[in-house]
């Protein structure tokens, strides 16, 4: 009985310890491309500035998010659910994330000092 406890134990505790290691993760069906996560984050990050500068109160701020994230999701042809299993997916795969959004800052940055240009041009 020991004997047998002991094995599910170990066999439990390597079944979960696996689950946070990349290379046993399994892709999910719909796994969405580094590209395709990068452009929706992209959309998503700005979309949450956008309301985080307005006056809303918290529940109105955050239905609004919702509301507008299922839009986001829909214009790039996309389910929530592949989206949040892809997302899962390169979370384990830290150093994908870690690089998805790499590109995702230099894109935002651009983006930044090419309406910093554009303001500055339409104040003189």
């Amino acid at each position: 009985m020991k004997t047998l406890l002991s094995c599910a134990l170990l066999s439990l505790s390597l079944l979960l310890g696996s689950c946070d290691r990349p290379e046993l993760a399994v892709p999910p069906a719909e796994l969405l491309s580094k590209e395709q996560m990068r452009g929706i984050l992209i959309d998503l990050h700005i979309l949450e500035a956008r309301i985080e500068s307005g006056r809303l109160s918290t529940d109105s701020a955050r239905a609004l998010y919702n509301e507008q994230q299922r839009l986001v999701l829909q214009q790039h042809q996309v389910t929530d659910s592949a989206f949040q299993q892809s997302y899962r997916y390169y979370a384990i795969h830290d150093k994908d994330l870690d690089k998805i959004y790499g590109e995702i800052i230099d894109s935002l940055a651009a983006r930044e000092k090419k309406l910093e240009e554009v303001n500055s041009k339409s104040a003189k």
